[in-house]
């Protein structure tokens, strides 16, 4: 079969056959792994036309790799990008996207509600480097977010389901903000992955997945991956990087172009790859981008089925006794339950978290009694994963700073995998027995 136009697809006819032709790889079905870290030129004539971007194809797999451009083309096809680039972690995805908006200093306005590692890596490492990183808490009121933006902000960064709490942001708002402050708006997705959200619909400029979660889905893979809308003005006078004479982009003439001349519908990836992935080298490999995709043409029905179960345990853990609070965006008392009306119609993902109605032993004592979940810190598993996010995932952030991410020191973070329901709220059930069964306790003890 040969490559279809895109925009001719449907999601789920995208995410098995997007950005991949046959015909150009020896007709196999499966996208094969090109294990290899070179190819060869052919001539001296197509090496100029190579290295002077004249013409499309690889030199070199630590720059780019035909499995692993199909994993690009395949997921900026499902979110309607301009350009895509994949790297070795999610993490990667992150640091290489600030650095190439802020490089030669600047600011990210962002939220408290984020993954433990990208709060710590804003706090530990960007400062070192000239980028300052804001945290506002009003993250969806506009008025709020406008005066936040400094002269030398970059961008703003969001989660669009946050980690672990599942705060919903608004995008569409958000991104309208932004936009009239001449700045982009960079969303991770990863919790919503593109089957149930589209970021760049409602505005986002750059998109980011770590592939390792659901995305992939079965555990055995750690990618990343940036996306580009293709529709920011990166030549507005705030980003003068994009716009500097590089002789590595020089025409005919030798005279040094700069990217948005050459590459006028991803400059952002590109740059990306040009710079940042070639030198700094966190290249995914064509294998664990071969994983990617097989994981990837299953997104939908897991993702379904992931949902399915979820609202399942949700409903047993709303009826017990163990359980103080539960914070999922769909539930009705939830504050973010109009956004995932919005923005979430399919549903709001698989992962959820819920407060522990008792001691800081007890709650080791349940985890510890877990036949069926596994107790790790991935998310988006085909299997179903329990862990103890204050002293995991979020566990490198001082006690204020978990207040200020409301991470509560009961919170239990779960994400629901494809077993059966049943056996996994039996799982449930025998783990809070065992937890509850020998020790009584005070009212004092129990961590509301």
């Amino acid at each position: 079969m040969s490559e279809v136009k895109k925009e001719e697809l449907k999601f789920d006819t995208l995410k098995v056959r997007g950005g991949y032709d046959s015909s150009k790889h020896n007709h196999s079905v499966s996208v094969p792994i090109y294990e290899t870290a070179a190819f060869d030129l052919g001539s001296t004539d197509r090496a100029k036309r190579l290295f002077s971007f004249s013409e499309p194809g690889f030199i070199y797999t630590r720059l780019s790799n035909p499995t692993v451009e199909v994993l690009e083309q395949r997921v900026a096809a499902l979110d309607g990008a301009s350009g895509a680039i994949a790297l070795s972690s999610g993490m990667a995805a992150i640091t290489y996207t600030l650095l190439n908006l802020a490089e030669d200093g600047g600011r990210i306005l962002t939220t408290p509600y984020l993954y433990g590692g990208t709060l710590d890596g804003f706090k530990k490492l960007y400062p070192k480097f000239g980028i300052d990183i804001d945290k506002f808490h009003d993250f969806n009121n506009p008025e709020a977010i406008s005066k936040e933006i400094k002269p030398d902000t970059k961008a703003i960064f969001i989660e669009s389901i946050s980690n672990p709490n599942t705060s919903v942001s608004d995008i569409e708002t958000i991104a309208k903000v932004a936009h009239e402050h001449d700045i982009p708006l960079v969303v991770d997705n990863t919790f919503a992955t593109p089957y149930l959200l589209n970021p760049i619909k409602y505005g986002a400029d750059i998109v980011i997945y770590s592939a390792t979660k659901a995305l992939n889905g079965h555990g055995n893979v750690i990618a990343g991956l940036i996306l580009e809308s293709g529709k920011f003005n990166w030549g507005n006078g705030k980003f003068n990087q994009f716009l500097e004479p590089y002789y590595t982009l020089r025409d005919n003439n030798d005279d040094a172009r700069n990217f948005l001349e050459v590459f006028p519908d991803f400059p952002f990836t590109t740059r990306i790859r040009l710079n940042y992935l070639n030198y700094f080298g966190s290249a995914l490999s064509p294998f664990d981008a071969y994983l990617a995709l097989l994981g990837i043409e299953t997104l939908s029905e897991r993702v379904k089925k992931q949902i399915e179960n979820t609202e399942k345990i949700i409903n047993y853990l709303k009826n017990s006794t163990k359980v103080s609070w539960i914070k999922y965006p769909t539930l009705e008392n939830n504050p973010y339950k109009k956004l995932a009306d919005k923005y979430l119609p399919k549903g709001a993902g698989s992962i959820f978290t819920f407060g522990f109605k008792g001691t800081d032993s007890q709650i080791d004592k349940f985890i510890n009694s877990l036949k069926i979940f596994s107790y790790h810190t991935n998310v988006g598993d085909s299997r179903s994963l329990i862990v103890n996010s204050p002293k995991t995932t979020h566990s490198e952030l001082t006690p204020e700073e978990k207040q200020l991410s409301n991470i509560l020191p009961n919170t239990i973070r779960l994400s629901i995998g494809l077993e059966d329901a049943e056996d996994l709220i039996h799982d449930l059930n025998q783990a809070f027995e065992k937890a509850f069964e020998s020790e009584k306790i005070e009212s004092k003890d129990i961590i509301k």
